[in-house]
């Protein structure tokens, strides 16, 4: 069969008998199901109960940040944005006795994410890891979640961003994703299509090269990682262990799932 098809019953029921995790690897692998489909959400099957026990996280470290942007631009190329769009913002907040300290920006990818609340339609959902995601066909632009958004992490596209070319491309990277449409809500998803590549070719996030978001491959001094929280071993955790850490607006209840270790 060229293109097999499999109903969610049906993978279910196979996933049960074999046990899981193995059948899912090979499932996503094969392409005949998805965990960045929106339609497995908030489903009760194999891949999200993996997914569910894994915490991405990203860890910043502003000691060693030096403002060069090369994460932003490979962002801009690996997610294909085009134009004056930023998913990933590096701005001069305050001054050390070594120069300016920088504060890089994602989306915090919240646990308790006020755009998911805001959002009407469900166009902004969180994955079974805790990230969150767009479903960019069902965004009607109302930018209620922008609004509802307290670190300014996402855009809108006032322009067709089919008209316009991408400077980043190919220096900076490849497109990994299709490019969004006019009147939509865009953001940062930790690379989410890299991790879900990563894990069903038995590769580890913030390990392996093709399995961690390009921002953390780009920064040429490690001022980013990134890994999961729930594996005492993973560089986010060991970090995070050894230095006093903060995250933005803690005050707000978001609990940000970027971490950042102060200058």
């Amino acid at each position: 069969m060229s293109e097999p098809k499999l109903s969610r019953r049906d993978f279910l029921k196979y996933a049960s008998l074999a046990g899981g995790t193995a059948l899912v690897v090979k499932l996503i692998r094969n392409g005949w199901v998805s965990p960045l489909d929106p339609a497995n959400a908030n489903a009760s099957n194999p891949i999200n109960e993996a997914l569910s026990k894994r915490r991405w996280a990203m860890v910043i470290d502003q000691g060693k940040c030096i403002g060069c942007n090369y994460c932003t631009f490979a962002c801009q190329a690996t997610n294909d944005i085009p134009g004056d769009a930023q998913w990933n913002t590096v701005s001069v907040e305050g001054q050390t006795t070594k120069g300016p300290a920088y504060l890089p920006r994602p989306c915090m990818h919240c646990e308790n994410a006020p755009c998911v609340e805001a959002c009407p339609v469900g166009a902004t959902y969180r994955r079974a890891d805790g990230l969150i995601e767009m479903d960019y066909k069902k965004c009607i632009g109302c930018r209620y979640c922008q609004v509802a958004c307290p670190y300014n992490a996402r855009v809108f596209n006032w322009q067709d961003p089919t008209k316009l070319q991408n400077s980043y491309v190919p220096r900076w990277g490849v497109p990994e994703i299709p490019r969004r449409s006019r009147g939509v809500v865009e953001k940062c998803t930790f690379c989410a299509q890299r991790i879900d590549r990563g894990l069903a070719n038995s590769q580890v996030p913030g390990v392996d090269h093709d399995a961690t978001p390009a921002c953390v491959n780009a920064c040429p001094v490690g001022a980013r990682l990134f890994g999961d929280l729930n594996d005492p071993n993973s560089q986010v955790s060991k970090a995070l262990a050894q230095r006093r850490s903060f995250r933005l607006r803690e005050d707000l209840g978001t609990s940000p799932r970027v971490y950042y270790l102060p200058a």
